[in-house]
């Protein structure tokens, strides 16, 4: 027994190699094939299995009986369970640590964690930084054809304000804010973000005409809906962050383009009109104050006139009535004078006198009308004829205005 104890194979002194029935004591061993003149045989399996466990008996006090034989299959399960609870976080990730499905605690740090092993812990590991992409109206598709955009019209088609038919794809941009409520709060996230979404474009779509979603106001429309998702996934602690919404297209509906066209072709005249009226307004409206100014300013001078010219009559009158009290006689005889000169100016003249003979017309000569009448003397007129060539140097009888008999 001592001599097995010395050989860890279990060979007695003087036993043939265990490696193979022939050959010497040597370690060279014979040469030659298995089987063959000094040649080796293969291990047997079995064999080195039974010496194996011979080896852990002499290791362990006692030998290696089934008692310890299990306590060492527990430690080595235990190990690998606890080993089993090691985790580890990329950059952008979060893990979401669930005791018995109850939230324990949420890691944001990258690197390696530790929680206790499944079923007591779980770690449910999220990218919180990536950027996720819903379609609404469209589906993407793996054909040439179409762009690679299948339709779908449940989802594209919308009423507008003003009841018309539009065709609408979107995409909305998100990612994850909050990964424990996003993972706890919703029961499907995907589809509950897109049935938001197509809710609030279509409630923005029904309160804005056509005409602005399709020529150039799609931003205010998409930022009205954004802020109507966001509001909406807010109140569900949904952990969701809208990044943006892009309307891909907005078409009007074949069924309505006809009228569609004709309600551009009118907008396009109410512009034009509209475009001539100011036109016509910036024209008129300019030479309508200049005439307003104008009319203003005359009546402001009529009536500083009006005002200054009664305040000079006043004077005046106060004047002629101060020399009237002085002096009556001569007042009255000069306001009748001048009364009659201003009223016999523009008048014709006839003076009568009544101790002449005959109708008693007396003649006098109209200087006033002499005047044009010796501009055109010069162009030999009648009655201007030089006395040196036997005329008369009398002016003609149509100057004097004569009436009756020469007394």
């Amino acid at each position: 027994m001592a001599d097995n104890t010395n050989n860890p194979w279990g060979r007695k002194p003087g036993e043939s190699n265990p490696w193979g029935a022939g050959g010497g004591s040597g370690s060279g061993g014979g040469s030659g094939g298995p089987g063959g003149p000094g040649g080796t045989i293969p291990p047997d399996l079995e064999d080195l299995l039974k010496k194996a466990q011979e080896n852990m008996r002499r290791a362990m006090p006692g030998g290696l009986g089934p008692t310890k034989v299990v306590s060492l299959v527990a430690v080595a399960a235990l190990g690998l369970w606890l080993a089993s609870g090691f985790y580890f976080i990329n950059p952008g990730e979060n893990a979401v640590i669930t005791q018995f499905g109850k939230w324990q605690k949420t890691q944001s740090e990258p690197g390696l964690g530790y929680r206790l092993p499944w079923p007591i812990q779980e770690a449910s590991t999220i990218n919180v930084t990536q950027e996720r992409k819903i379609s609404i109206g469209f589906a993407e598709s793996g054909g040439r054809g179409a762009g690679g955009k299948r339709d779908i019209p449940e989802e594209s088609l919308m009423l507008t304000s003003d009841a018309n038919m539009i065709d609408l794809d979107l995409v909305v941009f998100w990612n994850i804010e909050n990964a424990r409520d996003y993972l706890f709060n919703i029961l499907d996230p995907e589809q509950t973000i897109k049935k938001v979404a197509e809710s609030a474009i279509r409630e923005v779509v029904g309160q804005t005409k056509l005409q602005p979603i399709t020529t150039g106001n799609r931003t205010d429309v998409a930022d009205r809906a954004k802020k109507i998702m966001q509001d909406t996934l807010d109140s569900y602690k949904s952990g969701v962050s809208i990044i943006g919404v892009s309307i891909q297209e907005a078409t009007v509906h074949p069924d309505v383009i006809e009228a569609f066209e004709d309600v551009v072709a009118a907008q396009q005249d109410a512009e034009r009109f509209q475009n001539e009226a100011t036109i016509y307004a910036n024209d008129i409206v300019p030479k309508a104050r200049g005439e307003a100014i104008k009319l203003v300013q005359a009546a402001e001078a009529y009536k500083t006139s009006t005002i200054t010219k009664a305040k000079g009559d006043a004077e005046r009158f106060n004047s002629i009535y101060s020399a009237y009290v002085d002096g009556k006689d001569v007042t009255r005889t000069r306001l009748y004078l001048e009364t009659m000169e201003e009223v016999l100016r523009s008048a014709q003249k006839i003076v009568i006198d009544d101790t002449a003979s005959g109708s008693g017309v007396v003649p006098y000569l109209p200087l006033n009308e002499l005047k044009p009448a010796a501009g055109t003397a010069d162009k030999g007129s009648a009655g201007t004829t030089d006395p040196a060539q036997g005329g008369s140097s009398q002016p003609a009888l149509g100057g004097f205005g004569m009436r009756g008999d020469t007394p």
